[in-house]
């Protein structure tokens, strides 16, 4: 498992009977989770006086219930404070509330953030002044697009919502990186590429987190189980020719780790050698020591893994 243990601004307290209390830049939040089947005396004080809980609806979906948090506020993240030989750098997230119990970040994608962050600083410090292109897909509030563009890549950030592009820029200003390489595009994500492979434009690394269902800003229609194949697929036409790594994230549980590997395998390892490796996302969990899943993601790379 892959675990996003660096964290010193968040940490999940305890987890019980589908739930669990997490600690976001010192607010306490209850947010459900489905993978929290056991039970436990839930202790700890948050329980009792959190400063927000989202109520899962019998019917689906559910709401928040508020009793002491601000409208917003920042969680900070120091990347690479492990690897010894690469410059560390702190990004940094406005959060809030909203629909279907999120907050603005993924937390066990730090593991992702902190692997892709030393791949492009080890790449930018051996290469000849030709900056790492990444390209981030399905990028959301854009924790990954924040990384590549602290490592000094120049990135191509891809969503097609409106107001999570707004809000990854808003994070990127927060995070000093508002002159860095970054373009920021609304666009449906297989469209995108399809006009890229028209256009012959290719990048070094791409990252993709696709959701398990979603719509275009046209209404186009995305199921991940029929779509992310023949898109892993169409995405390998426009890796160049001396590519640094492609990786996936998922959060459907249908498509576990290994499956995500043999997509990789099939994809692009066939064509372009290197290797692959799949895991487990987890977060620790503080009072248990266990260690929370948290969806699983895929890593392919041209010579590590």
């Amino acid at each position: 498992m892959w675990t996003a243990g660096n964290w010193n601004e968040y940490k999940v307290l305890d987890a019980s009977d589908g739930e669990k209390l997490e600690s976001w830049a010192g607010y306490q939040l209850i947010r459900p989770d489905p993978q929290v089947i056991w039970s436990s005396p839930r202790n700890l004080r948050g329980w009792r006086k959190p400063n927000a809980h989202y109520h899962r609806s019998q019917k689906g979906g559910g709401e928040w219930e508020f009793f002491d948090l601000p409208e917003t506020w920042k969680l900070g993240y120091t990347l690479g404070q492990n690897d010894a030989g690469i410059p560390s750098y702190n990004i940094c997230f406005h959060l809030k509330p909203f629909a279907f119990k999120h907050t603005g970040v993924f937390p066990e994608q730090a593991a992702n953030w902190d692997w892709s962050y030393k791949l492009i600083k080890e790449r930018t410090g051996n290469a000849d002044g030709r900056p790492v292109k990444v390209l981030n897909l399905f990028a959301y509030t854009g924790g990954a697009t924040l990384a590549a563009a602290a490592a000094g890549a120049e990135v191509t950030h891809v969503d097609a919502a409106k107001g999570m592009v707004s809000w990854a820029k808003e994070n990127a200003v927060s995070s000093g990186l508002e002159n860095a390489r970054i373009r920021w595009l609304v666009d449906d994500c297989r469209k995108f590429v399809e006009r890229e492979i028209r256009r012959g434009n290719k990048y070094d690394a791409i990252i993709m987190d696709p959701p398990s269902y979603g719509r275009g800003p046209k209404g186009e229609i995305w199921k991940i189980e029929e779509s992310i194949y023949p898109f892993v697929e169409l995405c390998s036409e426009i890796l160049s020719d001396d590519p640094l790594f492609f990786l996936i994230n998922s959060y459907t549980t249908g498509l576990q780790a290994g499956v995500l590997k043999y997509m990789l395998d099939l994809a692009i390892t066939s064509k372009f050698g290197g290797s692959s490796a799949a895991d487990e996302l987890g977060l620790p969990i503080a009072d248990s020591g266990f260690v929370l899943p948290a969806g699983a993601s895929g890593r392919w790379t041209f010579d590590r893994v």
